[in-house]
């Protein structure tokens, strides 16, 4: 479990990805575990790291009060996705003289097989994420369709409507509502992937059968 190595670019990525569905380290209230990994960080994120950008400057609003903060502080690798090794402030400390090998070996030798170790998580990570579906954005939408008058055969408009087909559109249920003076408009729901169809494209080719339609209308609209 950890981020990496907090101070690189790669262990920010992970932090980032970690915060895309996330308020906080742990829990839904700040902690001591915000506190841990915001002084291990050291830094403002990079702006396109979004959401770890987001959070530290959430948890520095904190920063009279982090004593207080709930929650006990543990070692950064009790943090953080639990398929990679929190390598920050892994360097040796310069004031441990009796611990420092002059001449090299071992201790080297271990290091860099750690440092590949973490670079092959970090790599089994992102390709993880990489291999995620795409969260595809959709809207549900109820539409006022205008006859121009109550001789207009509404089965047909509908039939013109209900026509009308494209990748990232399905329609679905519609009544008749009455307007006034005998006439009615029909009322249709349809469901449309944001990113492929669009009201105004709607909107064209829905008044296009302009025999029946007089105008389109968006009664309501709601993301899914």
């Amino acid at each position: 479990m950890g981020f990496g190595d907090l101070k690189s670019a790669a262990g920010l990525r992970v932090l980032n990805d970690f915060l895309a569905d996330r308020s906080y380290i742990e829990g839904y209230v700040p902690s001591q575990a915000d506190i841990a990994v915001f002084e291990a960080v050291g830094a403002p994120p990079p702006a396109d790291l979004f959401h770890a950008l987001r959070w530290y400057n959430h948890i520095k609003s904190y920063e009279k009060q982090k004593a207080s903060l709930p929650g006990v502080k543990k070692a950064l690798g009790k943090y953080g996705p639990p398929d990679v090794e929190d390598t920050t402030g892994a360097a040796i400390d310069s004031k441990d003289d009796d611990d420092i090998d002059l001449f090299g070996s071992d201790d080297e030798e271990e290091s860099e097989e750690a440092k590949k170790l973490r670079e092959e998580r970090l790599a089994q990570y992102e390709s993880k994420k990489s291999k995620k579906p795409a969260v595809v954005a959709k809207s549900s939408l109820l539409l006022d369709v205008k006859p121009w008058d109550d001789e207009t055969d509404m089965a047909k408009l509908e039939e013109c409507v209900r026509s009308i087909q494209a990748d990232g559109l399905v329609w679905g249920s519609s009544k008749l509502v009455p307007v006034g003076y005998g006439i009615k408009k029909l009322q249709i729901q349809c469901v449309v992937e944001d990113d492929k169809v669009g009201t105004d494209m709607l909107e064209e080719r829905i008044t296009a059968f302009e025999d029946y339609v007089q105008s389109m209308d968006v009664a309501a609209f709601n993301k899914i």
